[in-house]
């Protein structure tokens, strides 16, 4: 699995983190998992198409008590195994990544 993880933290940034992405995307579907909303001006081609039928697409955080690791997979919440589904784009990657930084130098976080 391709990812983008931060570790060592201590458990209050993980918490502070955590909190501040929620207060953005809402709570996920279980504790100590996100999930990002991908905008439609990110999505690929294939993804608008199946945007009725498989979306909307997402990105998944997991939280542990030191680390924080965005998965780079592009998921669909509707199904699990379709051709629109597949490795984040660039674009996507970096949408995903640019919330968690933001979120990180909002709270001062050193990490």
């Amino acid at each position: 699995m391709r990812s983008y993880l931060i570790d060592e933290m201590l458990p209050g940034q993980v918490e502070q983190l955590s909190l501040r992405l929620q207060e953005r995307v809402g709570p996920g579907p279980m504790q100590g998992i996100l999930w990002f909303e991908l905008p439609q001006e990110v999505l690929t081609p294939r993804q608008h198409e199946h945007l009725s039928s498989c979306g909307p697409f997402l990105l998944s955080l997991e939280t542990g008590s030191t680390w924080i690791k965005l998965e780079l997979l592009v998921r669909a919440r509707q199904t699990f195994r379709c051709d629109c589904i597949g490795f984040a784009t660039q674009e996507q990657r970096a949408y995903g990544i640019n919330m968690v930084d933001a979120a990180i130098l909002e709270l001062g976080l050193g990490v």
